[in-house]
């Protein structure tokens, strides 16, 4: 908190944008500085959640406001940008993969968050299953790279975790997906799962399935309609947030209402 302060001293910030930190935002607001603070799906109704939302000059959702409004966000309706899914690949061209090829590649993605699967799982199935390519990232025990575009891209199908990251860099890509959320705080990632779910962007399973199973889910995955993801509304979510942004400090910076 003391760097913070110092760092507020020096650089006069004419905002601060707080992701998560309940703790950060009241501080910084204390210190008088406008504060935007993003929005995470789930049951955020307890009293630490209600305050930062409240104390908020402006809030930012990064999903699409058709796909989740939960009562506790729209109470805030005023002062909540929705911008869609932000992604880091947003602008960067893919080539999805030739569909026609055979064995069909699956790419399994891990995240920072913790996993309930590991690099042994995948290989368990890799064998079951030697007509099926399984390649996997950022699962305990395996391979990780700082740029998973590439093999987002040339995967048939990506298995994923339901974090607003891994999701936004899947719908960037346009990529049948099977979406295993994760066990999380507020059951944020069942919740952004049921959405998906519910407009049909992916198929959802609940827990990691047996060898069985998998054929028949990336059959599912693959027979949707890849296209559906643009609903995510990544193209251009990045620029809404920061016009969102801007717009705060430069009304708060005259003196108006945020």
């Amino acid at each position: 908190m003391a760097l913070v302060a110092r760092w507020i001293d020096q650089t006069r910030p004419a905002a601060v944008v707080v992701d998560v930190s309940v703790e950060v935002a009241a501080f910084v607001r204390l210190l008088g500085v406008p504060v935007i603070v993003i929005a995470v799906p789930g049951e955020r109704t307890d009293p630490p959640h209600i305050f930062v939302h409240q104390l908020a000059d402006h809030i930012i959702a990064a999903w699409p406001r058709e796909f989740y409004e939960p009562a506790w966000l729209r109470t805030h309706a005023a002062k909540t940008s929705y911008v869609g899914g932000i992604s880091r690949f947003a602008q960067r061209p893919c080539r999805p993969p030739d569909t026609r090829r055979a064995p069909p590649k699956v790419l399994v993605l891990g995240g920072a968050g913790g996993d309930e699967i590991d690099q042994a799982t995948v290989e368990a199935c890799s064998t079951a299953l030697p007509d099926i390519d399984w390649h996997a990232l950022g699962l305990p025990g395996g391979r990780a790279t700082p740029d998973p575009w590439p093999d987002i891209c040339a995967a048939d199908v990506v298995v994923t975790h339901a974090g607003q990251g891994c999701i936004a860099d899947v719908a960037a890509a346009e990529r049948p997906a099977i979406v295993l959320p994760q066990s999380r705080p507020f059951d944020e990632q069942h919740v952004t799962a049921e959405a998906l779910r519910r407009r049909r962007l992916a198929v959802v399973i609940r827990s990691w399935p047996g060898p069985h199973a998998w054929r028949g889910l990336i059959m599912h995955a693959r027979s949707t309609d890849p296209t559906r993801w643009r609903n995510w509304q990544t193209e251009g979510a990045a620029a809404r947030a920061a016009r969102a942004i801007e717009a705060v400090a430069g009304r708060c910076a005259e003196g108006g209402t945020p």
